[in-house]
């Protein structure tokens, strides 16, 4: 029997929580509902900074700070992987595939969309302010521009005040 192939879905991930908010609000619009026959594979993307980039110009960086750097890095890039594992699980979505790839975010979910021929990339909106974004380049900017594909950012809802309550 032939196998069809799904349309592919990717969701950038990084150790924020508007990412995860962005895998979280894919998975429950995209996937969980139709678990076990998702319409969808799934591939959940973190991209782990070279300890150079890290680091930047400030200071001569010595073999010694770069190790150390790589093990923040790892870390992250390893909790990363375990959230959204244990997210995947809490949805019953068994099938995610998690990677995590080195180098530049945008240019890392960029890949992804070629390498596994992506319907649509997920990202979530960080909403840094103007000289930060101006600065870092907003990774949901890069792509929607780049990516060839439907690229969807996820946007927190701004929490509603209610009342005196803060």
């Amino acid at each position: 029997m032939a196998t069809t192939t799904k349309p592919v879905i990717i969701i950038g991930v990084d150790e924020s929580e508007l990412s995860f908010y962005a895998l979280e609000w894919t998975l429950d619009h995209f996937i969980a509902p139709y678990v076990p026959n998702s319409p969808f594979d799934v591939f959940i993307i973190h991209s782990k900074p070279t300890p150079v980039s890290t680091i930047g110009f400030t200071a001569p960086a010595s073999v010694d700070s770069l190790s150390h750097v790589d093990v923040d890095l790892k870390n992250i890039a390893n909790r990363v992987v375990e959230r959204a594992k244990e997210l995947c699980i809490s949805k019953s979505v068994k099938d995610a595939t998690i990677e995590v790839v080195e180098g530049d975010a945008r240019n890392a979910l960029c890949e992804a969309v070629e390498r596994h021929h992506a319907a649509i990339l997920a990202v979530g909106s960080h909403g840094h302010g103007a000289i930060k974004r101006a600065v870092l380049g907003s990774v949901s900017d890069y792509v929607t521009h780049h990516a060839h594909c439907t690229v969807m950012i996820v946007k927190k809802p701004k929490p509603k005040h209610e009342g005196a309550h803060h």
